[in-house]
């Protein structure tokens, strides 16, 4: 039996996804949720325990301690699916050799580069490499009509990203950025399915940061809602099949011209000015269960096949569904929470520290406003519970 290596921040999903098909499985996370399933081979960085915190994950996750931690485990197996948190560029090229999915990926993950390539073909926000803040702050006066961000070039998640005028002491330190110019508008999701010579777009969605749900200017991930309908787009929008029509050529276009493999994503924000290509993620996206379920199918499965040079016959959508990541309101020490549609659960006691992800929603429904409904029900539930064990911290 071929054996095959799943390895990121969190496996859970794609555990459970990699479970029905004929694989010996390994995996190493970050994260040890209490609903991970349990399998042989699995190492976990994460050790939670009752009463202690479970830390700052910007701070304490590394993802060349995650591939150090696994280095048995990647000569051992014949497979390699890394997911969000680690990259192709990580790997020795004796293991680069053995991943499922796109390893070139420089031009891509580094997002100055990506513009350029990009930037002549496709609706792109102006974008500058950076040397210092007092660089920033030269070409925000060339340009006095328009707002700018601060990013990584590397980076993911939404992490580290700030509006210009909050950072009057901000530091760069070894980490390099780009000034992208800040593009107001609705922030959209593509997931693709690539081979060496075909793509095809699986899905369109709805894409969700902190700022959707109050939190101003904070552009962390926070989920998705799926099939992007005039419903789940949750905004006065007029075209939304030619949007539609314009993301799914964009996609696949931008999948062969950077030689994608398996499965893959595109973000876009879309505003009266037509559709910005934000960046491309080359790896399994967060919209992994939502799909199976609107879907119906493995994404893990339709993942591996592309590489091997298959594409899946993709569905009609029977249904939609909502992901929401709950970032804890209060430092927080975890009681059990009876809801069927949460994952991603903390163990029993452990301390999950304020802003820090604490836990999933995930559900669906035929009907968009009673799905809606049920998630933000769960959302204020979840949140109220966290509030309520605060107090319990010694």
């Amino acid at each position: 039996m071929e054996k095959l290596l799943l390895i990121g921040i969190d496996t859970r999903s794609m555990i459970n996804s990699a479970l029905q098909l004929d694989f010996e499985l390994f995996s190493t996370s970050y994260f040890s949720t209490s609903d991970t399933p349990t399998i042989k081979n699995q190492k976990i960085i994460l050790k939670e325990k009752y009463g202690e915190s479970c830390g700052a994950f910007e701070n304490q996750f590394s993802n060349l301690d995650i591939l150090e931690f696994s280095k048995d485990y990647l000569d051992e197996v014949d497979y390699i699916i890394p997911i969000s948190g680690v990259s192709p560029s990580d790997f020795s090229k004796r293991h680069k050799r053995k991943i499922l999915g796109t390893t070139n990926v420089c031009d891509i993950e580094n997002k100055f580069k990506f513009f350029k390539k990009i930037k002549n073909e496709f609706l792109t926000p102006m974008t500058f490499k950076l040397s210092d803040v007092d660089e920033a702050i030269e070409i925000d006066k060339s340009y006095p009509n328009s707002q700018f961000i601060l990013k990584p070039v590397k980076g993911s998640g939404g992490y580290n990203i700030n509006l210009l005028n909050n950072v009057s002491d901000f530091q760069f330190n070894d980490s390099e950025f780009i000034l992208q110019e800040y593009v107001t508008g609705i922030n959209v999701s593509s997931s693709i399915l690539s081979t060496a010579h075909a793509a095809k777009t699986i899905m369109n969605s709805r894409l969700l940061t902190l700022n959707d749900f109050g939190k101003q200017d904070n552009f962390i991930y926070a989920g998705n809602i799926l099939p992007l309908t005039n419903e789940s787009v949750m905004a006065e929008f007029n075209g939304i099949d030619d949007i539609i029509k314009e993301m799914n050529e964009t996609s696949e276009n931008l999948a062969l011209e950077f030689n994608l493999l398996g499965s893959n994503g595109v973000d876009y924000i879309i505003n009266e000015k037509g559709l910005y290509v934000i960046e491309l993620n080359p790896r399994l996206q967060g919209t992994f269960e939502c799909v199976e379920k609107t879907l119906g199918i493995n994404m893990l499965d339709a993942h591996i096949k592309a590489c091997r040079g298959e594409l899946v016959d993709i569905p009609e959508p029977k249904c939609y569904s909502y992901k929401k990541i709950i970032y804890s309101p209060t430092r927080m020490k975890y009681e059990k929470i009876n809801l069927d549609n949460i994952y991603d659960l903390p163990h029993i006691g452990s301390i999950t520290e304020k802003s820090e992800p604490l836990l999933t929603i995930i559900d669906s429904d035929k009907d968009f406003k009673k799905l809606y409904e049920k998630v933000e029900l769960a959302s204020e539930l979840i949140n109220k519970k966290a509030k309520l064990h605060q107090s319990d911290i010694k």
